[in-house]
């Protein structure tokens, strides 16, 4: 029997959701994001957990998109017919943004690589525990395509406008090390110091009163104009539109055979 995409297991009031799927680089396939959205759904309903892990197995944390597989983009072969691409873009993307509604905070533990919409994974989540040695980034204009999953929103208020601007317009990857320096994670540690490092910190949490830190986790975000959805569903047509160009066919297909794209600005 095929094991789940997304593994799910509460120990002392933590819930870790595991993406489950590491000979694929825990890519975005329609199983694990169901998984997750699923996986996130328990976390929802529990109410004795008090802060959520989210990990993967493996070299990646994240990849983001399923190039492989030829498509971009979510939704079923059969549901695509009548469907707008900005819809089949958010589609994908929502799975992941699902974080977004849970109550309680929320720890990225980034064993390894999170590239483009993997990168937006660890960005919803509240803290993120970096592979000093992973990498790490948006890659989305080195494909071709406008970056998705709210990066645009995100990064910004994440890092300061003039490094995510660099960030986001060069595509350029950075080391774990890099992005604790420049704010993007809040730690960087040895890659087997990750899981135990974001359960250190999820653990801190759960022994403070739950109520306080739900509400408070609420005013801050209230108090930032925190709507990364909307930001995700403008990405979203934009993103689609740049999926249609020559660029981004040559910047994905530059990916899987590992050169460098050659541009044309059509």
């Amino acid at each position: 029997m095929t094991e789940d995409a997304v593994l799910y297991e509460v120990d002392e009031r933590v819930a870790t959701l595991t993406l489950n799927r590491p000979d694929n680089r825990n890519s975005m396939t329609p199983d694990v994001l169901k998984g997750l959205a699923e996986a996130v759904s328990r976390a929802r309903s529990d109410s004795e957990v008090r802060c959520v892990i989210v990990t993967g197995r493996g070299k990646s944390f994240c990849a983001g998109a399923d190039f492989k597989s030829g498509r971009i983009g979510g939704g079923d072969e059969g549901s695509e017919r009548f469907t707008a691409p900005q819809d089949r873009f958010y589609s994908m993307y929502s799975h992941f943004l699902s974080l977004l509604e849970i109550e309680v905070p929320v720890i990225a533990a980034m064993q390894g690589h999170a590239i483009g919409g993997g990168l937006g994974l660890g960005v919803v989540c509240d803290v993120r525990v970096a592979n000093r040695d992973a990498r790490y980034g948006a890659n989305f204009v080195q494909l071709g395509l406008h970056p998705g999953m709210a990066t645009t929103y995100l990064l910004p208020r994440l890092l300061g406008v003039p490094k995510a601007v660099e960030l986001l317009l060069t595509g350029r990857i950075v080391s774990g090390t890099v992005a604790e320096e420049c704010g993007l994670a809040n730690h960087a540690v040895e890659s087997e110091q990750v899981l135990p490092k974001a359960r250190e910190i999820a653990e801190e949490i759960a022994r403070a009163a739950p109520l306080a830190v739900r509400w408070t986790k609420e005013s801050i975000y209230r108090g930032l104009d925190w709507d990364p959805r909307s930001a995700a569903r403008h990405e979203a047509h934009v993103q689609s539109r740049t999926a249609e160009t020559e660029d981004s066919r040559e910047g994905i297909a530059a990916l899987l055979e590992r050169r460098t794209p050659d541009f044309k600005g059509r």
